[in-house]
Protein backbone atom coordinates (compact mmCIF):
# COMPACT_ATOMS: atom_id res chain seq x y z
CA UNK A 1 0.00 0.00 0.00
CA UNK A 2 1.59 3.26 -1.12
CA UNK A 3 1.18 6.22 1.21
CA UNK A 4 0.91 9.65 -0.41
CA UNK A 5 2.31 12.27 1.95
CA UNK A 6 3.35 11.94 5.58
CA UNK A 7 1.91 8.91 7.42
CA UNK A 8 0.39 10.72 10.40
CA UNK A 9 -1.42 13.49 8.60
CA UNK A 10 -2.83 14.24 5.21
CA UNK A 11 -2.05 17.94 5.60
CA UNK A 12 1.07 17.86 3.42
CA UNK A 13 -0.89 16.33 0.56
CA UNK A 14 -4.49 17.37 1.14
CA UNK A 15 -4.49 21.14 1.27
CA UNK A 16 -7.27 23.33 -0.09
CA UNK A 17 -7.82 21.89 -3.56
CA UNK A 18 -11.56 21.57 -4.34
CA UNK A 19 -13.32 18.62 -5.87
CA UNK A 20 -12.83 18.86 -9.62
CA UNK A 21 -16.15 19.27 -11.39
CA UNK A 22 -16.73 17.09 -14.40
CA UNK A 23 -14.46 14.23 -13.27
CA UNK A 24 -17.39 11.86 -13.76
CA UNK A 25 -18.08 12.91 -17.34
CA UNK A 26 -16.09 10.25 -19.31
CA UNK A 27 -17.70 7.29 -17.52
CA UNK A 28 -21.15 8.88 -17.64
CA UNK A 29 -20.76 9.54 -21.37
CA UNK A 30 -19.92 5.89 -22.03
CA UNK A 31 -22.77 4.77 -19.77
CA UNK A 32 -25.26 6.88 -21.73
CA UNK A 33 -23.99 5.47 -25.01
CA UNK A 34 -24.44 1.93 -23.67
CA UNK A 35 -28.03 2.62 -22.63
CA UNK A 36 -28.75 4.10 -26.08
CA UNK A 37 -27.27 0.95 -27.64
CA UNK A 38 -29.61 -1.19 -25.52
CA UNK A 39 -32.57 0.91 -26.67
CA UNK A 40 -31.55 0.38 -30.30
CA UNK A 41 -31.05 -3.36 -29.83
CA UNK A 42 -34.42 -3.70 -28.09
CA UNK A 43 -36.11 -1.82 -30.95
CA UNK A 44 -34.51 -4.04 -33.58
CA UNK A 45 -35.33 -7.24 -31.68
CA UNK A 46 -38.97 -6.27 -31.12
CA UNK A 47 -39.37 -5.23 -34.77
CA UNK A 48 -37.90 -8.54 -35.99
CA UNK A 49 -40.12 -10.48 -33.55
CA UNK A 50 -43.17 -8.63 -34.86
CA UNK A 51 -42.29 -9.33 -38.48
CA UNK A 52 -41.57 -13.00 -37.77
CA UNK A 53 -44.90 -13.28 -35.95
CA UNK A 54 -46.67 -11.73 -38.95
CA UNK A 55 -44.93 -14.09 -41.37
CA UNK A 56 -45.68 -17.16 -39.24
CA UNK A 57 -49.35 -16.27 -38.72
CA UNK A 58 -50.31 -14.67 -42.06
CA UNK A 59 -47.51 -14.81 -44.63
CA UNK A 60 -48.92 -12.19 -47.02
CA UNK A 61 -50.21 -8.63 -46.63
CA UNK A 62 -53.94 -8.20 -47.27
CA UNK A 63 -56.57 -5.69 -46.26
CA UNK A 64 -57.27 -7.85 -43.19
CA UNK A 65 -53.64 -8.15 -42.16
CA UNK A 66 -52.81 -4.46 -42.57
CA UNK A 67 -53.59 -3.91 -38.89
CA UNK A 68 -50.96 -6.46 -37.89
CA UNK A 69 -48.35 -4.78 -40.06
CA UNK A 70 -49.10 -1.62 -38.11
CA UNK A 71 -48.89 -3.54 -34.82
CA UNK A 72 -45.48 -4.92 -35.83
CA UNK A 73 -44.30 -1.37 -36.53
CA UNK A 74 -45.68 -0.06 -33.23
CA UNK A 75 -44.29 -2.97 -31.15
CA UNK A 76 -40.80 -1.39 -30.69
CA UNK A 77 -42.39 1.80 -29.30
CA UNK A 78 -44.67 -0.18 -26.99
CA UNK A 79 -41.76 -2.31 -25.81
CA UNK A 80 -39.58 0.72 -25.13
CA UNK A 81 -42.35 2.31 -23.05
CA UNK A 82 -42.93 -0.89 -21.05
CA UNK A 83 -39.19 -1.42 -20.46
CA UNK A 84 -38.73 2.20 -19.41
CA UNK A 85 -41.61 1.97 -16.93
CA UNK A 86 -40.08 -1.25 -15.57
CA UNK A 87 -36.79 0.71 -15.20
CA UNK A 88 -34.94 -1.79 -17.38
CA UNK A 89 -32.72 0.98 -18.77
CA UNK A 90 -31.47 2.35 -15.43
CA UNK A 91 -27.69 1.99 -15.18
CA UNK A 92 -27.76 0.75 -11.59
CA UNK A 93 -29.56 -2.42 -12.73
CA UNK A 94 -27.23 -3.13 -15.65
CA UNK A 95 -23.87 -4.94 -15.96
CA UNK A 96 -24.14 -7.29 -12.93
CA UNK A 97 -26.81 -9.24 -11.07
CA UNK A 98 -30.20 -10.59 -12.10
CA UNK A 99 -32.23 -7.41 -11.59
CA UNK A 100 -31.89 -6.35 -15.24
CA UNK A 101 -33.29 -9.65 -16.53
CA UNK A 102 -36.11 -9.62 -14.00
CA UNK A 103 -37.15 -6.15 -15.14
CA UNK A 104 -37.06 -7.19 -18.80
CA UNK A 105 -39.38 -10.12 -18.02
CA UNK A 106 -41.62 -7.84 -15.95
CA UNK A 107 -41.87 -5.42 -18.89
CA UNK A 108 -42.86 -8.25 -21.23
CA UNK A 109 -45.48 -9.66 -18.85
CA UNK A 110 -46.93 -6.17 -18.33
CA UNK A 111 -47.14 -5.64 -22.09
CA UNK A 112 -48.93 -8.96 -22.58
CA UNK A 113 -51.36 -8.12 -19.77
CA UNK A 114 -52.01 -4.65 -21.21
CA UNK A 115 -52.71 -6.07 -24.65
CA UNK A 116 -55.15 -8.60 -23.15
CA UNK A 117 -57.01 -5.87 -21.25
CA UNK A 118 -57.17 -3.50 -24.24
CA UNK A 119 -58.35 -6.23 -26.63
CA UNK A 120 -61.04 -7.32 -24.19
CA UNK A 121 -62.23 -3.79 -23.35
CA UNK A 122 -62.24 -2.72 -26.98
CA UNK A 123 -63.70 -6.03 -28.18
CA UNK A 124 -60.75 -6.41 -30.55
CA UNK A 125 -60.27 -9.79 -32.22
CA UNK A 126 -56.46 -10.09 -32.16
CA UNK A 127 -54.98 -13.26 -33.59
CA UNK A 128 -53.57 -15.29 -30.71
CA UNK A 129 -51.00 -16.91 -32.98
CA UNK A 130 -49.51 -13.49 -33.70
CA UNK A 131 -49.36 -12.54 -30.00
CA UNK A 132 -47.88 -15.91 -28.95
CA UNK A 133 -44.94 -15.42 -31.33
CA UNK A 134 -44.41 -11.63 -31.16
CA UNK A 135 -44.34 -10.87 -27.43
CA UNK A 136 -42.58 -13.99 -26.05
CA UNK A 137 -40.17 -13.70 -29.00
CA UNK A 138 -39.43 -10.12 -28.04
CA UNK A 139 -38.80 -11.05 -24.40
CA UNK A 140 -36.49 -13.93 -25.33
CA UNK A 141 -34.64 -11.88 -27.94
CA UNK A 142 -34.11 -8.95 -25.56
CA UNK A 143 -32.81 -11.29 -22.83
CA UNK A 144 -30.32 -12.82 -25.25
CA UNK A 145 -29.07 -9.45 -26.54
CA UNK A 146 -28.85 -8.05 -23.01
CA UNK A 147 -26.78 -11.06 -21.93
CA UNK A 148 -24.48 -10.72 -24.96
CA UNK A 149 -24.06 -6.98 -24.32
CA UNK A 150 -23.21 -7.61 -20.68
CA UNK A 151 -20.60 -10.22 -21.57
CA UNK A 152 -19.07 -7.79 -24.05
CA UNK A 153 -18.78 -5.20 -21.27
CA UNK A 154 -17.22 -7.76 -18.92
CA UNK A 155 -14.57 -8.62 -21.51
CA UNK A 156 -13.76 -4.94 -21.98
CA UNK A 157 -13.53 -4.46 -18.21
CA UNK A 158 -11.00 -7.28 -17.95
CA UNK A 159 -8.94 -5.12 -20.32
CA UNK A 160 -9.31 -2.15 -17.95
CA UNK A 161 -11.95 -0.27 -19.98
CA UNK A 162 -15.35 1.13 -18.94
CA UNK A 163 -14.31 1.31 -15.30
CA UNK A 164 -15.36 3.68 -12.55
CA UNK A 165 -12.47 5.20 -10.61
CA UNK A 166 -13.20 4.47 -6.95
CA UNK A 167 -11.83 6.09 -3.80
CA UNK A 168 -12.27 3.75 -0.80
CA UNK A 169 -12.91 5.24 2.64
CA UNK A 170 -12.67 3.09 5.76
CA UNK A 171 -10.33 1.16 8.04
CA UNK A 172 -7.27 -0.43 6.49
CA UNK A 173 -8.44 -4.04 6.84
CA UNK A 174 -11.77 -3.32 5.17
CA UNK A 175 -10.12 -1.23 2.45
CA UNK A 176 -7.69 -4.01 1.59
CA UNK A 177 -10.44 -6.63 1.56
CA UNK A 178 -12.76 -4.64 -0.70
CA UNK A 179 -9.93 -3.55 -2.98
CA UNK A 180 -8.87 -7.18 -3.39
CA UNK A 181 -12.41 -8.26 -4.18
CA UNK A 182 -12.90 -5.50 -6.77
CA UNK A 183 -9.54 -6.39 -8.31
CA UNK A 184 -10.56 -10.06 -8.65
CA UNK A 185 -14.10 -9.31 -9.82
CA UNK A 186 -13.41 -6.71 -12.47
CA UNK A 187 -16.81 -7.24 -14.07
CA UNK A 188 -18.20 -4.94 -11.36
CA UNK A 189 -16.44 -2.13 -13.22
CA UNK A 190 -14.75 -0.50 -10.23
CA UNK A 191 -11.05 0.36 -10.34
CA UNK A 192 -9.58 1.43 -6.99
CA UNK A 193 -7.49 4.58 -7.39
CA UNK A 194 -6.90 5.43 -3.75
CA UNK A 195 -8.10 5.37 -0.17
CA UNK A 196 -8.69 7.54 2.87
CA UNK A 197 -8.00 5.97 6.26
CA UNK A 198 -9.04 7.17 9.75
CA UNK A 199 -7.17 9.82 11.73
CA UNK A 200 -3.72 8.62 12.85
CA UNK A 201 -3.35 6.08 10.09
CA UNK A 202 0.04 4.60 9.32
CA UNK A 203 1.40 2.23 6.72
CA UNK A 204 0.06 -1.29 7.28
CA UNK A 205 2.39 -4.14 8.18
CA UNK A 206 0.90 -6.39 5.48
CA UNK A 207 1.46 -5.57 1.82
CA UNK A 208 -0.88 -5.64 -1.15
CA UNK A 209 -0.21 -6.08 -4.84
CA UNK A 210 -3.08 -3.82 -5.88
CA UNK A 211 -1.15 -0.56 -5.43
CA UNK A 212 -3.47 1.65 -3.38
CA UNK A 213 -2.44 5.23 -2.70
CA UNK A 214 -3.59 6.67 0.64
CA UNK A 215 -4.56 10.33 0.25
CA UNK A 216 -5.31 11.25 3.85
CA UNK A 217 -7.90 10.73 6.56
CA UNK A 218 -11.67 10.95 6.69
CA UNK A 219 -11.65 14.75 6.73
CA UNK A 220 -9.85 14.84 3.39
CA UNK A 221 -12.26 12.79 1.26
CA UNK A 222 -13.75 15.58 -0.83
CA UNK A 223 -10.33 16.93 -1.82
CA UNK A 224 -8.80 13.46 -2.23
CA UNK A 225 -11.34 12.86 -4.99
CA UNK A 226 -9.68 15.57 -7.08
CA UNK A 227 -6.16 14.32 -6.41
CA UNK A 228 -7.04 10.70 -7.23
CA UNK A 229 -9.22 11.59 -10.22
CA UNK A 230 -12.04 9.51 -8.73
CA UNK A 231 -15.61 9.52 -9.99
CA UNK A 232 -16.99 7.33 -7.18
CA UNK A 233 -16.49 7.33 -3.41
CA UNK A 234 -17.16 4.05 -1.57
CA UNK A 235 -17.69 4.37 2.20
CA UNK A 236 -17.08 1.22 4.23
CA UNK A 237 -18.85 0.51 7.50
CA UNK A 238 -17.21 2.66 10.20
CA UNK A 239 -18.63 4.42 13.30
CA UNK A 240 -17.31 7.78 12.08
CA UNK A 241 -19.56 7.78 9.02
CA UNK A 242 -23.00 8.29 10.55
CA UNK A 243 -25.98 9.77 8.75
CA UNK A 244 -24.96 13.38 9.32
CA UNK A 245 -21.39 12.87 8.08
CA UNK A 246 -22.61 11.03 4.97
CA UNK A 247 -25.12 13.78 4.21
CA UNK A 248 -22.44 16.50 4.39
CA UNK A 249 -20.11 14.49 2.15
CA UNK A 250 -22.93 13.85 -0.34
CA UNK A 251 -23.52 17.61 -0.62
CA UNK A 252 -19.85 18.19 -1.41
CA UNK A 253 -19.69 15.41 -4.01
CA UNK A 254 -22.98 16.40 -5.61
CA UNK A 255 -21.50 19.56 -7.11
CA UNK A 256 -18.89 17.54 -8.99
CA UNK A 257 -21.35 14.77 -10.03
CA UNK A 258 -19.30 12.20 -8.11
CA UNK A 259 -21.17 9.05 -7.05
CA UNK A 260 -21.39 8.10 -3.40
CA UNK A 261 -21.89 4.44 -2.49
CA UNK A 262 -22.01 2.88 0.95
CA UNK A 263 -20.75 -0.67 1.54
CA UNK A 264 -21.83 -1.74 5.04
CA UNK A 265 -20.73 -5.18 6.20
CA UNK A 266 -24.36 -6.29 6.26
CA UNK A 267 -24.75 -5.98 2.50
CA UNK A 268 -22.50 -8.95 1.67
CA UNK A 269 -24.82 -11.22 3.65
CA UNK A 270 -28.24 -9.71 3.17
CA UNK A 271 -28.03 -7.19 0.33
CA UNK A 272 -30.94 -8.40 -1.88
CA UNK A 273 -33.10 -8.94 1.22
CA UNK A 274 -32.86 -5.37 2.47
CA UNK A 275 -35.48 -2.68 1.96
CA UNK A 276 -35.77 0.89 3.21
CA UNK A 277 -38.82 1.43 5.42
CA UNK A 278 -39.42 5.00 6.61
CA UNK A 279 -40.69 5.25 10.18
CA UNK A 280 -41.77 8.74 11.22
CA UNK A 281 -39.40 10.23 8.64
CA UNK A 282 -36.50 8.01 9.73
CA UNK A 283 -35.39 5.52 7.03
CA UNK A 284 -34.82 2.11 8.59
CA UNK A 285 -33.04 -0.74 6.82
CA UNK A 286 -35.25 -3.81 7.12
CA UNK A 287 -33.65 -7.23 6.58
CA UNK A 288 -35.92 -10.07 5.47
CA UNK A 289 -35.16 -13.61 6.60
CA UNK A 290 -33.57 -15.82 3.91
CA UNK A 291 -35.94 -18.12 2.02
CA UNK A 292 -34.90 -21.44 3.58
CA UNK A 293 -38.40 -22.96 3.53
CA UNK A 294 -41.74 -22.35 1.87
CA UNK A 295 -43.16 -22.34 -1.64
CA UNK A 296 -40.00 -21.03 -3.30
CA UNK A 297 -38.00 -23.92 -1.87
CA UNK A 298 -40.61 -26.38 -3.11
CA UNK A 299 -40.37 -24.81 -6.57
CA UNK A 300 -36.58 -25.14 -6.43
CA UNK A 301 -36.90 -28.80 -5.44
CA UNK A 302 -39.26 -29.56 -8.32
CA UNK A 303 -37.08 -27.68 -10.80
CA UNK A 304 -33.90 -29.42 -9.60
CA UNK A 305 -35.26 -32.94 -9.88
CA UNK A 306 -37.03 -32.36 -13.18
CA UNK A 307 -33.98 -30.72 -14.78
CA UNK A 308 -31.58 -33.36 -13.40
CA UNK A 309 -33.82 -36.21 -14.58
CA UNK A 310 -34.09 -34.68 -18.05
CA UNK A 311 -30.31 -34.17 -18.21
CA UNK A 312 -29.69 -37.79 -17.18
CA UNK A 313 -31.96 -39.03 -19.96
CA UNK A 314 -30.29 -37.02 -22.72
CA UNK A 315 -26.73 -37.46 -21.40
CA UNK A 316 -26.93 -41.23 -20.93
CA UNK A 317 -24.83 -41.92 -24.09
CA UNK A 318 -22.19 -39.48 -22.80
CA UNK A 319 -22.18 -41.26 -19.44
CA UNK A 320 -21.46 -44.54 -21.19
CA UNK A 321 -18.52 -43.12 -23.15
CA UNK A 322 -17.01 -41.46 -20.07
CA UNK A 323 -17.42 -44.59 -17.94
CA UNK A 324 -15.61 -46.72 -20.53
CA UNK A 325 -12.82 -44.12 -20.81
CA UNK A 326 -12.27 -44.12 -17.04
CA UNK A 327 -12.24 -47.93 -16.91
CA UNK A 328 -9.79 -48.26 -19.81
CA UNK A 329 -7.33 -45.91 -18.08
CA UNK A 330 -6.41 -48.37 -15.28
CA UNK A 331 -9.18 -51.02 -15.30
CA UNK A 332 -10.60 -49.59 -12.06
CA UNK A 333 -14.22 -48.72 -11.21
CA UNK A 334 -15.66 -45.89 -13.30
CA UNK A 335 -17.67 -44.30 -10.49
CA UNK A 336 -16.10 -42.97 -7.31
CA UNK A 337 -18.23 -42.93 -4.16
CA UNK A 338 -17.40 -40.77 -1.17
CA UNK A 339 -19.20 -39.64 1.97
CA UNK A 340 -20.11 -35.95 1.94
CA UNK A 341 -22.10 -33.79 4.32
CA UNK A 342 -25.42 -32.43 3.11
CA UNK A 343 -28.25 -30.33 4.48
CA UNK A 344 -28.40 -30.09 8.29
CA UNK A 345 -25.28 -32.27 8.60
CA UNK A 346 -26.79 -35.36 6.97
CA UNK A 347 -24.10 -37.62 5.48
CA UNK A 348 -24.74 -39.02 2.02
CA UNK A 349 -22.73 -40.82 -0.66
CA UNK A 350 -21.75 -38.51 -3.51
CA UNK A 351 -21.16 -39.97 -6.97
CA UNK A 352 -18.42 -38.84 -9.36
CA UNK A 353 -16.55 -40.26 -12.31
CA UNK A 354 -13.26 -41.45 -10.86
CA UNK A 355 -10.49 -39.00 -11.79
CA UNK A 356 -7.74 -40.45 -9.54
CA UNK A 357 -5.96 -43.79 -9.31
CA UNK A 358 -7.60 -46.37 -7.05
CA UNK A 359 -4.95 -45.90 -4.31
CA UNK A 360 -5.47 -42.13 -4.09
CA UNK A 361 -6.83 -42.16 -0.52
CA UNK A 362 -3.89 -44.25 0.71
CA UNK A 363 -1.40 -41.79 -0.83
CA UNK A 364 -3.01 -38.73 0.71
CA UNK A 365 -0.85 -38.73 3.84
CA UNK A 366 2.42 -38.61 1.88
CA UNK A 367 1.22 -35.57 -0.06
CA UNK A 368 0.05 -33.48 2.90
CA UNK A 369 3.22 -31.39 2.90
CA UNK A 370 2.57 -30.36 -0.74
CA UNK A 371 -0.86 -28.94 0.06
CA UNK A 372 -1.41 -25.63 -1.79
CA UNK A 373 -4.80 -24.93 -0.25
CA UNK A 374 -5.55 -22.89 2.83
CA UNK A 375 -8.17 -23.38 5.51
CA UNK A 376 -9.53 -26.93 5.64
CA UNK A 377 -9.20 -27.67 1.90
CA UNK A 378 -6.53 -29.94 0.41
CA UNK A 379 -5.50 -28.86 -3.10
CA UNK A 380 -2.51 -29.60 -5.35
CA UNK A 381 -2.35 -28.06 -8.80
CA UNK A 382 -0.44 -31.02 -10.31
CA UNK A 383 -1.71 -33.85 -8.14
CA UNK A 384 0.20 -37.07 -9.07
CA UNK A 385 -2.82 -39.16 -8.07
CA UNK A 386 -4.90 -37.82 -10.97
CA UNK A 387 -5.09 -40.09 -14.02
CA UNK A 388 -4.58 -38.77 -17.58
CA UNK A 389 -8.29 -39.21 -18.27
CA UNK A 390 -9.05 -37.66 -14.88
CA UNK A 391 -7.19 -34.46 -15.78
CA UNK A 392 -9.37 -34.07 -18.85
CA UNK A 393 -12.53 -34.83 -16.87
CA UNK A 394 -11.62 -32.26 -14.23
CA UNK A 395 -10.73 -29.62 -16.78
CA UNK A 396 -14.30 -29.60 -18.10
CA UNK A 397 -15.95 -30.68 -14.80
CA UNK A 398 -17.25 -33.86 -16.46
CA UNK A 399 -16.34 -35.87 -13.36
CA UNK A 400 -19.21 -34.09 -11.55
CA UNK A 401 -21.95 -35.31 -13.93
CA UNK A 402 -22.95 -38.42 -11.88
CA UNK A 403 -24.02 -36.02 -9.12
CA UNK A 404 -27.15 -35.50 -11.21
CA UNK A 405 -28.21 -38.81 -9.64
CA UNK A 406 -27.72 -37.25 -6.18
CA UNK A 407 -29.93 -34.35 -7.29
CA UNK A 408 -32.69 -36.72 -8.45
CA UNK A 409 -32.46 -38.53 -5.09
CA UNK A 410 -32.95 -35.22 -3.29
CA UNK A 411 -29.53 -35.28 -1.63
CA UNK A 412 -28.16 -32.34 -3.61
CA UNK A 413 -29.38 -29.35 -5.58
CA UNK A 414 -28.29 -28.14 -9.00
CA UNK A 415 -27.01 -24.93 -7.37
CA UNK A 416 -25.72 -24.61 -3.83
CA UNK A 417 -22.61 -24.58 -1.63
CA UNK A 418 -19.82 -27.06 -2.25
CA UNK A 419 -20.52 -30.48 -0.62
CA UNK A 420 -17.84 -30.83 2.11
CA UNK A 421 -16.11 -33.89 3.49
CA UNK A 422 -16.98 -34.96 7.07
CA UNK A 423 -13.36 -34.27 8.06
CA UNK A 424 -13.71 -30.71 6.75
CA UNK A 425 -16.96 -30.12 8.64
CA UNK A 426 -15.25 -31.18 11.89
CA UNK A 427 -12.92 -28.19 11.46
CA UNK A 428 -15.69 -25.70 10.63
CA UNK A 429 -16.05 -22.61 12.77
CA UNK A 430 -19.56 -21.77 13.97
CA UNK A 431 -20.17 -19.25 11.18
CA UNK A 432 -19.05 -21.67 8.46
CA UNK A 433 -21.66 -24.23 9.54
CA UNK A 434 -24.24 -21.86 8.10
CA UNK A 435 -23.40 -23.49 4.73
CA UNK A 436 -25.17 -26.65 5.92
CA UNK A 437 -28.67 -25.12 6.23
CA UNK A 438 -29.27 -25.76 2.50
CA UNK A 439 -28.50 -28.67 0.19
CA UNK A 440 -25.05 -28.71 -1.42
CA UNK A 441 -24.95 -28.00 -5.13
CA UNK A 442 -23.63 -29.51 -8.33
CA UNK A 443 -22.45 -25.98 -9.11
CA UNK A 444 -22.45 -22.71 -7.22
CA UNK A 445 -20.94 -19.28 -6.82
CA UNK A 446 -17.67 -20.90 -5.84
CA UNK A 447 -17.44 -22.69 -9.20
CA UNK A 448 -18.32 -19.77 -11.45
CA UNK A 449 -15.96 -17.46 -9.54
CA UNK A 450 -12.69 -19.34 -9.91
CA UNK A 451 -13.15 -22.85 -8.48
CA UNK A 452 -9.85 -24.17 -7.09
CA UNK A 453 -8.11 -20.81 -7.56
CA UNK A 454 -10.19 -19.37 -4.70
CA UNK A 455 -8.89 -19.16 -1.16
CA UNK A 456 -10.75 -20.88 1.66
CA UNK A 457 -12.05 -17.59 3.06
CA UNK A 458 -13.28 -16.51 -0.38
CA UNK A 459 -15.04 -19.85 -0.93
CA UNK A 460 -16.78 -19.54 2.42
CA UNK A 461 -17.82 -15.95 1.69
CA UNK A 462 -19.35 -16.94 -1.65
CA UNK A 463 -21.19 -19.94 -0.20
CA UNK A 464 -22.62 -17.84 2.65
CA UNK A 465 -23.65 -15.15 0.18
CA UNK A 466 -25.57 -17.76 -1.78
CA UNK A 467 -27.25 -19.21 1.32
CA UNK A 468 -28.44 -15.79 2.46
CA UNK A 469 -29.48 -14.40 -0.93
CA UNK A 470 -30.80 -17.43 -2.81
CA UNK A 471 -33.40 -16.90 -5.51
CA UNK A 472 -34.57 -18.77 -8.59
CA UNK A 473 -33.22 -15.97 -10.79
CA UNK A 474 -29.79 -16.31 -9.11
CA UNK A 475 -29.86 -20.08 -9.70
CA UNK A 476 -30.57 -19.58 -13.39
CA UNK A 477 -27.77 -17.02 -13.65
CA UNK A 478 -25.29 -19.36 -11.94
CA UNK A 479 -26.27 -22.25 -14.23
CA UNK A 480 -25.68 -20.05 -17.27
CA UNK A 481 -22.34 -18.83 -15.92
CA UNK A 482 -21.34 -22.45 -15.18
CA UNK A 483 -21.31 -23.21 -18.91
CA UNK A 484 -18.87 -20.33 -19.47
CA UNK A 485 -16.70 -21.36 -16.51
CA UNK A 486 -16.52 -24.97 -17.76
CA UNK A 487 -15.50 -23.91 -21.28
CA UNK A 488 -12.83 -21.55 -19.94
CA UNK A 489 -11.58 -24.23 -17.47
CA UNK A 490 -10.34 -21.51 -15.13
CA UNK A 491 -9.35 -22.91 -11.72
CA UNK A 492 -10.08 -26.52 -12.71
CA UNK A 493 -7.51 -28.93 -11.24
Amino acid sequence: MTIVGEPQSGADVITTQPVTAGVHTPFRRWERRYVLMLCGCDAVVSLIAGLIAFEVRFGVVTHYTGTYVLLSAILPIAWFAAAALARAYEARFLFVGTEEYQRVIAAGVALIALLAVVSYAGKMDIARGYVVVALPGTILGVLVTRYAARKWVHRRRREGRFMQRVLLVGYERGVKSLAGQLHREQFHGMYVVGACLPQGWSEGTSSTDIGIDVYGNFDDVDVAVALAGADTVAILSTPEWDGEALRRLAWKLERAHVDLVVAPALMDVAGPRTTIRPVDGLPLLHVEHPALTGARRVAKEVFDRAAAGTALFFLSPVFGVLAVSVWLCDRGPAVFRQDRVGKNGTVFEVLKFRSMYTDAEARLAELREQNEGDGVLFKIRDDPRVTPVGKWLRRFSLDELPQLVNVVRGQMSLVGPRPPLPSEVEQYAADVRRRLVVKPGLTGLWQVSGRSDLSWDESVRLDLRYVENWSIALDVMILCRTLTAVVRSRGAY
